[in-house]
């Protein structure tokens, strides 16, 4: 059975929430599996660490998550337009990776969530392509072929999958995020698995 690494970052819920989602799509498609993984917080005291396994919640991505996977969704919350410092910090760290091409020619798609409608969904999707461009990867956006894209008046764009938690982080998707994630794993997914042959 061949695996998409489903990895994000999630601070009250949100993309968390989105991330199972999208893991549904995948798993809507015979012959794939997701492989849910995220990345420890970032301490400001340089002296902190993470534990080693989380207390709870899927488990922190390790190397061998992108080397097995076919297939790469990334989530992060929006921070002022960007991905989330324990995402970012992540991908610096993969430099082995990238020199030796480890996710060069894999299909990848991007999700996040904001706390207010104007809060930089669109700015944070197109800055965690950024590493994943650099790492070879094909991108997977999500078309207007998918009916709840020109309806929402939430979360979606072309760019990926998105949630309005509003000012209170409420982690509940409306009926048109939750459609529009999975309808972003399934094609991912679905994508994958051609380019796997």
């Amino acid at each position: 059975m061949s695996e998409i690494l489903v990895l994000y970052y999630s601070h009250r819920g949100s993309v968390h929430a989105l991330a199972q989602q999208v893991a549904r799509g995948i798993e809507a498609t015979a012959g794939v599996t997701a492989r849910l993984r995220t990345v420890p917080k970032v301490s400001p005291i340089c002296t902190a660490s993470a534990p080693g396994v989380p207390t709870a919640g899927a488990p922190y991505v390790e190397a061998a998550d992108l080397a097995e996977c076919i297939g790469l969704a990334l989530g992060s919350p929006t921070r002022f337009g960007n991905m989330a410092a324990p995402m970012k910090y992540f991908w610096d760290s993969t430099a082995s990776e990238w020199s030796s091409g480890t996710l060069a020619g894999k299909p990848a798609c991007v999700f996040t969530s904001t706390a207010s409608a104007h809060g930089g969904q669109e700015s944070t999707l197109l800055s965690m392509l950024l590493p994943l461009l650099h790492h070879g990867m094909l991108v997977v956006g999500l078309p207007y072929s998918e009916p709840a894209l020109a309806r929402t008046r939430s979360g979606g764009s072309p760019y990926g999958a998105s949630h309005l938690a509003g000012a209170d982080g409420d982690p509940t998707l409306t009926d048109d995020e939750r459609q529009l994630a999975f309808a972003q794993g399934r094609r991912l997914a679905a994508i994958a698995l051609k380019l796997a042959c």
